[in-house]
């Protein structure tokens, strides 16, 4: 997987600040989580090409995490796409983008296929051959959902080695063997599967969790997940304003992935009263040391 952040910052605009968007690669399948104000010259500025993006993920309906996708979507046209492209998000999200077409007279030349999401429950949302994706229900002040990318388990490696060993283990052999099924011999006995292949890599994750109060529930969800990446708005002195906004703190962020056994902690959705971000860093190591601040630009390959 090859994460990166387009823009990381909350709804109050700052030079050289975007708010929420990123771009994940997972087996070169492009997709985009969230399309703040500003995200299509963040994918050109981070050389994410634009026709290699087929699915986008919306976590609820506030500016910051959507006002980018009106422009970006009437972008491919006048580029003449023709393939297709997934949405994902709220239900009002699709009435929304009927009136934005309607008012500005865009008509799509590539068909757009709108998925509405399911803020109560956690679901599969995707489901490729590689990979999955999947809804995770927040605590916000209108219906949000995170989601977490997850790879699928890879087949089995062979061991040439061991196979070398056993001249009747042909090449039709391999297929099964890379399934983990054991070998059999012509005489009935079985050589086991684990003799001449080796394990593959274990399945990386992701989770997106923004905009959200601090909430336990999600843990099952994004349990050991090789990077999170979780909003952390305000420092504990605000807590009262997380509290209010529906938001967390990078206290919360960080304790939230000491539940959750992450491996990397990515902070993100900065209050812009923050000068020094530090001030978060710091917080949240005290709690999950594997913390990183996010930042545009940020690149991650895992």
């Amino acid at each position: 997987m090859e994460l990166r952040i387009l823009g990381c910052h909350s709804a109050t605009p700052k030079p050289g600040e975007f708010p929420s968007s990123q771009a994940l690669s997972v087996h070169n399948h492009w997709l985009v989580l969230d399309a703040g104000e500003g995200m299509q010259m963040q994918l050109r500025r981070y050389g994410v090409k634009f026709g290699r993006i087929k699915h986008i993920f919306i976590t609820h309906l506030h500016g910051d995490h959507v006002y980018g996708l009106f422009g970006f979507l009437s972008t491919l046209r006048l580029l003449d796409r023709r393939t297709e492209m997934h949405l994902y998000g709220p239900p009002p999200l699709k009435r929304l983008l009927d009136e934005v077409f309607h008012a500005t007279q865009v008509e799509l030349t590539y068909p757009l296929h709108f998925h509405s999401l399911d803020a109560d429950e956690p679901r599969l949302i995707l489901d490729e051959k590689k990979f999955t994706v999947r809804s995770v229900p927040l605590l916000h002040r209108t219906p949000t959902t995170g989601f977490v990318i997850r790879e699928k388990p890879a087949p089995r490696k062979l061991n040439p080695e061991a196979i070398a060993r056993y001249p009747e283990i042909g090449i039709w052999a391999y297929h099964n063997l890379k399934d983990g099924k054991d070998f059999v011999r012509d005489d009935g006995s079985i050589i086991p599967n684990e003799e001449l292949t080796l394990p593959p890599p274990a399945p990386r994750m992701y989770a997106y969790i923004t905009d959200t109060a601090f909430n336990p529930a999600i843990v099952p969800e994004i349990s050991g997940a090789d990077v999170l990446y979780h909003e952390a708005t305000f420092a504990e002195s605000e807590r009262h304003l997380a509290e209010k906004t529906g938001h967390s703190t990078a206290a919360q962020a960080a304790e939230i992935a000491r539940m959750a056994g992450v491996k990397k902690l990515i902070i993100g959705h900065f209050s812009s009263r923050y000068r020094n971000l530090n001030v978060l860093l710091e917080e949240a190591r005290e709690i999950f040391p594997e913390t990183e601040l996010a930042h545009e630009g940020k690149t991650l390959i895992f």
